[in-house]
C-alpha cells in the first residue's frame, strides 16, 4: 500500500492535528493549555492517523483525501488523540 500525500493535504493534516491536539490538551489538562504548541500538534496528528484507521475499520465515513476536512475528521483526530493519551497514562503506571 502506497500513501501519497500532497503538500496541501499535509498542511490540512497539520491544521487538524493542531486543533485536535489543542482540544484534547484542554480536555485533559484544563486551562493550562495542554502540551505546548508542538506537543499538541504531534499528539493531534498521530491521533488523526489512529482515529482515521479506527473510524475506517468501524465503517464511519470520512471525507476523501481532498483539500477539505469535515467535522468527522476532527472528531476522529480527537478520539485518536484521547486513545494515545490513555495508552500513555497506562504505560506510565
Amino acid at each position: 500500500m502506497t500513501l501519497l500525500i500532497e503538500p496541501g493535504q499535509l498542511i490540512i493534516w497539520i491544521i487538524i492535528g493542531a486543533l485536535a491536539g489543542f482540544i484534547v490538551g484542554w480536555l485533559v489538562r484544563g486551562r493550562k493549555g495542554g502540551f505546548g504548541a508542538l506537543g499538541n500538534t504531534i499528539i493531534g496528528m498521530v491521533g488523526a492517523l489512529i482515529g482515521g484507521f479506527l473510524f475506517d475499520a468501524l465503517g464511519v465515513q470520512l471525507s476523501s483525501l481532498a483539500l477539505t476536512f469535515t467535522l468527522t475528521d476532527l472528531v476522529a483526530a480527537i478520539v485518536g488523540s484521547l486513545i494515545i493519551l490513555g495508552v500513555l497514562a497506562l504505560l506510565r503506571r
